[in-house]
């Protein structure tokens, strides 16, 4: 008789929480996401202590620690090749949202005339038309709405800005 009442708890819960999901703006479902999963952890850790089952749980977080001393030389020679792909993935999440940040990863506001050749592939002393040209050549196949990348593009932008004066 008890299951059946937790299970028609659960039932009206649900509803519940699915209709907060649908009325709540994006921001909010993720920090409401975030205390459920805390909450369904500690719902989970609470009953395997009363159940007796703890000991599975340690002896899997003492496989995970095992795991993790045996894969951590490993993880140290390839930790600078991790960092900088996520810190180009943050300087690229951060430019596509429109705020750019000092880092590295992100196009400068200015640009020398010697890089602008380098970016567009021509040298120096190009006429107009071969900017033009070469600008829209490489426009072509890294547009943004092609699958390109939105930091090569505002690079060669820029670099056509720079040659032309405008």
């Amino acid at each position: 008789m008890i299951r059946i009442y937790l299970a028609l708890l659960l039932v009206i819960l649900a509803y519940y929480v699915l209709r907060a999901f649908q009325k709540a703006p994006p921001g909010k479902v993720a920090r409401m996401l975030k205390v459920f999963f805390y909450v369904l952890l500690a719902a989970v850790f609470i009953v395997l202590a009363a159940t007796g089952h703890l000991n599975g749980l340690f002896a899997l977080l003492g496989i995970l620690a095992a795991f993790v001393v045996r894969m951590l030389p490993v993880l140290m020679r390839y930790a600078p090749y991790l960092h900088r792909i996520w810190l180009d993935y943050v300087n690229a999440k951060n430019y596509s949202a429109g705020r750019q940040s000092g880092s590295p990863g992100t196009p400068k506001t200015s640009m020398d005339k010697a890089e602008a050749y380098e970016v567009l592939g021509l040298k120096p002393g190009a006429s107009e038309q071969d900017i033009i040209a070469a600008h829209r050549k490489l426009m072509q196949k890294i547009h943004p709405d092609r699958g390109g990348s939105d930091y090569l593009a505002a690079k060669i932008n820029l670099a056509k800005k720079t040659l032309l004066n405008k």
